[in-house]
C-alpha cells in the first residue's frame, strides 16, 4: 500500500521504520536536504524534497495514488493544510498531527470535518493519557486498553521476591484464582505466547488481561498492589506535562511543576492556577529534595532530553519514590533505561507510530473483521490486536480448542456486550464480538489469520 509521510522529525522517522518493517511502499517527503538524504539512506524508501503543504510537491510524491497521507511535521497548521491538499489531490485518507491544545479543545472536531481528515493525532495527549491510566494503577509498568477501556493487559516486572518465581502457569491459576490470562513473557530479549506449563521466573515481564478489577484482586493477592499516586511532581513543563498536570488536577490530585523556562512557568500558571509551578532547573538534585521529592507518591520526568529524564528517573528511585515514569524517544535510550531497573517508560513516537500502523493495516484487511486496536508489546516483539467480529469471519461458531491456531498465536480475551470473557476451550467467537488476539513473530490483518 502506497503511504506519503510529511516530516522526518523523530516521530516522524519512526512512523518510517514501522511502515516499512509491515512492507507498505513509502515515500518520504521533507524541506531538509540532509534529512531526506538520512533515511533515503538508512531506509528503501523514496524521498521528495520540498514543502508537503506545496501542490507540486505532494503531485511529484504521487499523492494523487496514495491509500494514505500523514502528516507530521511541527506545524499543525502545515500539517492540516498538507492533508486537505492531498486530499484534494485523491488521497483516499490522510491523518495530522495537531498538537496545539487550543486546536485539541472544541475546534478539533471541526478542523476534522472541514478539513475531511481521517484522523487527527496529538502525540503529548496520547502520552499524558498513558501516563495518567498508569498513575492510576500504579504496580502496572504498562497498562493498554482495549474496547473502551471495558478490558485490560498490564504488564509488571516480576520481583526477586516474588511468590511466582519458579511456578507453572497453571499453579498459579490453582493458587491465585480468577478471570485472568498471563498472554506474554518476555525473558531478556526472548518474548513467549505461554501455555499452562511455562515457568515463570523473577525478572520476567509479563502480560496480563482482564478486567482492572480482577487485575487488581491479583495484584493484590500476589501482595504486588500500589495505592493509587496522589501527590505527583513532573520534571518539565511540556505540552505532554500540560495535558497531565489537567487530568490530574481534575481528578483532584496535587501537582507541582519544575521548569526552567520563565515563559513556560507564566503561561503554566495562568492555564493550571490549581498546579504549584516553580522556576528552577530540576537536573539539580538539590532542588528536587528541597521541593519534597521523598514525599511524593510519583516523580514523572517530561523534559525534552532522554537522557536527563533517565538520570532523575534513577535519583527519584534511590529516594523510594513508589512510582516513577520516564518519557523516553529513542529505542537505544528506552533499553538503556529498563537495564538501570527504570520499567515504566512512555515514548510518545511509539504510541504514534502503533495508532498509524493500525490504520494501514486496517485499511488492507478483509471484509472479516476490523482493527480496532493495536499495541507493540515486550519492546515490540509481540502485538496485541483487538479485532470486531463481522457476520462473514470464518472463525465464528467453533469452540476455541477446535480451532488450529498459528504459532505463538492465543485469543487472550473476548468483549461481548461489554462483558469480559477470559476464555476456555469450550468458549467460541460470535459475529460482533470484540476480540483480543496476542502473537509474537506473526502479523495479523484480519481475525481469520490467527488460523493455521
Amino acid at each position: 500500500m502506497k503511504v506519503i509521510v510529511v516530516g522526518s522529525g523523530k516521530i516522524g522517522k519512526f512512523i518510517v521504520e514501522s511502515l516499512v518493517r509491515e512492507g507498505h511502499d513509502v515515500v518520504v517527503v521533507d524541506n531538509s536536504v540532509k534529512v531526506i538524504d538520512e533515511i533515503t539512506n538508512q531506509y528503501d524508501v523514496m524521498a521528495v524534497c520540498g514543502n508537503g503543504a506545496d501542490w507540486e510537491t505532494l503531485v511529484e510524491a504521487g499523492a494523487e495514488q496514495s491509500e494514505l497521507v500523514a502528516s507530521v511535521t511541527d506545524s499543525d497548521e502545515k500539517n492540516m493544510l498538507t492533508c486537505f491538499m492531498a486530499k484534494k489531490l485523491g488521497a483516499r485518507h490522510t491523518i495530522a498531527r495537531i498538537r496545539n491544545p487550543e486546536y485539541n479543545d472544541s475546534s478539533l472536531g471541526f478542523f476534522k470535518e472541514q478539513l475531511n481528515l481521517s484522523m487527527a493525532i496529538n502525540p503529548e495527549l496520547l502520552a499524558a493519557e498513558e501516563i495518567y491510566t498508569l498513575l492510576k494503577f500504579p504496580s502496572a509498568a504498562k497498562v493498554e486498553t482495549f474496547s473502551r477501556r471495558n478490558f485490560e493487559m498490564a504488564e509488571l516486572k516480576l520481583r526477586p521476591d516474588t511468590p511466582l518465581d519458579g511456578m507453572k502457569l497453571f499453579e498459579m491459576r490453582q493458587k491465585y484464582k480468577g478471570q485472568y490470562l498471563v498472554c506474554a513473557v518476555q525473558r531478556g530479549d526472548e518474548a513467549f505466547i505461554p501455555d499452562g506449563s511455562f515457568t515463570l521466573r523473577a525478572g520476567d515481564r509479563i502480560g496480563i488481561t482482564a478486567t482492572r478489577s480482577e487485575i487488581a484482586r491479583l495484584l493484590k493477592n500476589l501482595g504486588a498492589m500500589q495505592k493509587q499516586a496522589r501527590n505527583v511532581m513532573i520534571l518539565g513543563g511540556s505540552r505532554t506535562a500540560f495535558y497531565l498536570a489537567k487530568m490530574l488536577l481534575a481528578s483532584g490530585n496535587q501537582v507541582k511543576i519544575i521548569e526552567q523556562d520563565r515563559e513556560i512557568c507564566r503561561e503554566l500558571c495562568d492555564s493550571l492556577p490549581k498546579a504549584v509551578v516553580l522556576q528552577g532547573d530540576g537536573a539539580q538534585q538539590e532542588i528536587l529534595m528541597e521541593e519534597g521529592l521523598e514525599q511524593q507518591d510519583a516523580f514523572v520526568a517530561l523534559t525534552g532530553m532522554d537522557e536527563e529524564n533517565i538520570l532523575m528517573s534513577i535519583f527519584a528511585s534511590n529516594h523510594k519514590v513508589p512510582k516513577v515514569i520516564s518519557k523516553v524517544n529513542r529505542e537505544e535510550m528506552a533499553r538503556l533505561a529498563e537495564k538501570l531497573s527504570l520499567d515504566t517508560i512512555v515514548s510518545p513516537r511509539k504510541i504514534v507510530s502503533d495508532i498509524i500502523v493500525r490504520y494501514a493495516r486496517a485499511l488492507r484487511n478483509s471484509e472479516g473483521s476490523n482493527i480496532e486496536t493495536l499495541y507493540h508489546l515486550m519492546d515490540g516483539s509481540a502485538e496485541a490486536l483487538e479485532f470486531h467480529v463481522n457476520a462473514g469471519s470464518p472463525v465464528i461458531g467453533m469452540p476455541l480448542k477446535e480451532m488450529k491456531f498459528k504459532k505463538n498465536t492465543l485469543v487472550a480475551g473476548i468483549i461481548r456486550q461489554r462483558k469480559a470473557i477470559i476464555p476456555s476451550g469450550d468458549d467460541m467467537i460470535l459475529a460482533d464480538d470484540n476480540v483480543v488476539v496476542i502473537g509474537s513473530g506473526v502479523r495479523f490483518e484480519d481475525i481469520a489469520d490467527i488460523l493455521a
